[in-house]
């Protein structure tokens, strides 16, 4: 007898590890099940006819804010969650700085409990690394729904710091996974304070210049080498990182962001402190910089840093307003539009946001379309163009950096272990969100 499945993709083209063709792919259980030419459509529960459409390995952002518990006016997980399955990603890493923050066993618990079957994606959560739980480091960083350790070297939104040296390598020394890192150097930014300019969000890649990046990510890989520790450097933002990074891929690994690639200095003119992040965005030449890094394969993964805050946040005088902006949605379109246009190939935009993810974390059994794995699925119409705008954004504070932008490439469903959640911009399955599951973590 042959053997049934719940969810059959017909006529697709798939793009995988082993480039891109037309392949059916069968689902049961959450998982893939058979893949190939055509299989019989009467032996699934469920006939999704993509024909026309690429389907991706399901996208990961692995670094996003979604301030709960503690800001939920802002974002919390299931509206953030929301956002990302609307813009196509199926699994998601947020970030500890919360209010409690993410620095012990029972806060990561709690928010595994807060995301489970209540988030619309998959999930995993960094645990803030602190000088007062470095001992416990070696089991945070294990536990069920961690993806890791995450630091901060120079301050950001929310509490957390360990600026010095002796206080990283005492984290580093603990760490067997890979440990994310915020890198700017404290001290330079507390020296150059000065440089802001009240109601001037231009002068905040002043304040926050090229070389607090540089120095701190030099400390860093410095750090790095003396403690046999695996690093990643989270939201690069200068070319000069790029450039030095390049020689350090034995123990650094790096994230580059939709903004970072798309934005420039010259758009605070018309977005004011909606452009303002930590780092900043930067010059065209940093951009460009970056972007060489990218295409020379420095770069690792992309990320969203999809950090919300509301407009009244927003719109106090700089520098009383908040860094942050909304990304988690807009990501897939954002960066489908670079490739539509030539600056990235489809094959590294699916290694960037998938088999990247899972190759740097050792994510199970996600990161790739393969029998066994979690059937999670981006699916796109690349040639489809819309407009970005506001009102399409699902996240509370309904507003995006890209509003009225026209894009090339467009989420047209989310797919998550099988379960179609997104599909032509709507909802369609109730949240059932899990923790991402981590080979160097499994349960025992």
């Amino acid at each position: 007898m042959a053997e049934t499945f719940d969810l059959l993709i017909k006529n697709a083209v798939v793009v995988n590890q082993d480039g891109e063709g037309e392949r059916d792919i069968a689902v049961k259980d959450g998982r893939i099940a058979a893949l190939g030419g055509s299989i019989d459509a009467s032996l699934a529960g469920e006939v999704i006819d993509a024909r026309g459409l690429h389907v991706l390995p399901g996208v990961i952002d692995t670094q996003v804010h979604f301030r709960e518990p503690g800001a939920t006016h802002k974002e919390d997980l299931e509206s953030g969650s929301r956002a990302a399955v609307m813009g196509g990603v199926t699994a998601v890493f947020e970030m500890p700085n919360t209010n409690p923050l993410t620095t012990s066993a029972e806060r990561l618990a709690e928010k595994v409990a807060l995301g489970r079957h209540r988030m619309h994606c998959d999930f995993a959560f960094w645990v803030g690394g602190t000088r007062a739980n470095v001992d416990d480091i070696p089991e945070l960083e294990r536990l069920p729904g961690a993806a890791g350790i995450k630091v901060f070297m120079g301050s950001s939104t929310g509490d957390l710091l360990v600026e010095d040296d002796a206080g990283v390598a005492a984290i580093l020394s603990k760490t067997r996974r890979r440990a994310a890192f915020h890198s700017e150097d404290e001290f330079r930014l507390r020296d150059r304070q000065g440089e802001r300019i009240p109601g001037d969000a231009a002068s905040h890649p002043v304040w926050r210049d090229a070389e607090a990046a540089l120095m701190c990510t030099k400390r860093l890989v410095r750090i790095a080498h003396e403690t046999g520790a695996r690093i990643h450097v989270l939201h690069i933002s200068t070319a000069d990182e790029m450039d030095f990074l390049k020689d350090h891929k034995d123990v650094a690994s790096c994230e580059v962001t939709p903004h970072h690639l798309t934005l420039s200095d010259e758009d605070y003119a018309t977005l004011g402190t909606k452009l303002q992040m930590n780092p900043p965005v930067r010059s065209k030449a940093h951009r460009e910089g970056i972007w060489k890094g990218l295409q020379q394969g420095v770069a690792d993964i992309f990320g969203s840093d999809h950090a919300p805050h509301t407009l009244e946040e927003k719109a106090k005088e700089y520098p009383a307003s908040p860094s942050g902006m909304t990304g988690v949605q807009t990501l897939v379109p954002i960066m489908l539009d670079h490739v539509s246009k030539g600056r990235l190939t489809l094959a590294r935009f699916v290694d960037m946001t998938s088999a990247g993810p899972a190759r740097l974390f050792g994510i199970a059994m996600k990161g790739r379309i393969a029998v066994g794995y979690d059937a999670d699925f981006t699916v796109v119409d690349l040639k489809r163009t819309e407009t970005i705008t506001d009102g399409w954004i699902a996240s509370k504070c309904a507003w995006t950096p890209y509003d009225g932008k026209s894009v090339t490439g467009w989420p047209v469903g989310t797919i998550v272990r099988g379960r179609r959640v997104m599909w032509e911009n709507e909802l369609v399955t109730p949240s059932n969100g899990e923790p991402v599951l981590f080979g160097e973590a499994l349960p025992r």
